[in-house]
């Protein structure tokens, strides 16, 4: 039985490209002591699959010759390991692959409900990587305003969610009017801003009369620089990620700092959704009684097809998606 795997051929220098990719085949692995073989059934796409190519960060850099990695949902086929069984669905570190090894030690057993896609949505890396950034990082207080960049993708569309229902004034800031007008009408935003208009500053100014007091950041660069200039005394800014930079062959950062974090006193902290283990249980209860009761939507834009996957992720490097995009590599009926 051959095993589809797609690996990064090149680093890139600047702008990810398809050609950067390459389809092969390969054996499917043989197992070892306490291994498990998973069939992988959704794969996540984040930006941060783009910030691995660019060197060491939390995690060993993505080199060329190496098979994609990636968070991933899928349904065990054989198991060596004393914990877990055939078919149990599992959540692990994978690889953009049909089919991974892996020690059963670092898979975790989740429940297997359907949607299964939503275990890499709310429920999974999005739900959790939103709800440890705002609360756990950004520290909301009912009543303050609260913006959050790249509103519409996996992130951002929960944050700005939850943080209404932390009784926060939400602002979005999106690429596009109609992206700008979906964060109000659908998920209830209290005001969104596009960036591409070129007016940022004003706009901001505008829906932010009061000044900001938590900024949750997924852009870095400019956005962040002009955010700052607006944040209160003693504001918080969680730092998730930077997909202005990953494919810029000259990143640039904020050009105010750390002058107005001294002046202001604003902490700003980077993070992981791995960091709060102890607040696992608790976030899952709360992401799935809010999913439950319609308080959070659940916005997914899932791509068919593991030969998809490297088009997917340029496509969401360039602001394609609504909500979390995936790909489903296989059919679980």
């Amino acid at each position: 039985m051959d095993n589809r795997q797609i690996i990064l051929t090149s680093v890139p220098e600047g702008e990810l490209k398809t050609s950067n990719f390459q389809m092969q085949l390969a054996a499917v692995p043989e197992l070892g002591k306490n291994d498990i073989l998973v069939k992988t059934l959704y794969m996540s796409l984040d930006a941060a699959n783009r910030a691995w190519m660019q060197g060491p960060s939390y995690r060993d850099a993505v080199k060329g010759g190496d098979v994609m990695p990636t968070f991933t949902i899928g349904r065990v086929v054989k198991s060596r390991h004393p914990s877990i069984s055939e078919n149990n669905l599992v959540e692990i570190e994978g690889e953009w692959a049909d089919y991974v090894k892996v020690s059963g030690d670092q898979a975790k057993i989740v429940p297997d409900k359907q949607p299964l896609s939503n275990r890499l949505s709310v429920l999974g890396i999005a739900g959790k990587t939103a709800y440890f950034g705002l609360l756990n990082v950004g520290r909301p207080k009912r009543d303050e305003t609260l913006v959050v960049s790249a509103a519409a993708g996996s992130v951002g569309s929960l944050v700005g969610q939850i943080g209404k229902i932390k009784g926060c004034r939400v602002v979005g800031i999106a690429g596009g009017e109609e992206k700008c007008a979906w964060l109000v009408d659908e998920l209830g935003f209290d005001a969104a801003i596009n960036y591409k208009a070129g007016n940022l500053f004003k706009d901001l100014r505008s829906a932010c009369p009061e000044g900001i007091d938590v900024y949750f950041d997924n852009v870095g660069g400019s956005v962040l620089e002009t955010v700052l200039f607006q944040m209160n005394l003693k504001g918080r800014i969680a730092c998730c990620g930077a997909v202005s930079q990953y494919d810029s062959a000259n990143p640039v950062g904020p050009r105010n700092l750390p002058g107005l974090l001294v002046v202001k006193r604003i902490r700003m902290e980077g993070f992981i959704v791995m960091d709060f283990p102890e607040y696992e249980a608790e976030a899952d209860a709360d992401l799935a009684e809010w999913t439950s009761s319609g308080k959070l939507k659940v916005v997914e834009d899932i791509v068919d097809g593991l030969e998809n996957a490297p088009t997917a992720l340029i496509g969401l490097l360039n602001g394609e998606n609504r909500g979390k995009r995936m790909v489903r590599v296989a059919d679980d009926s």
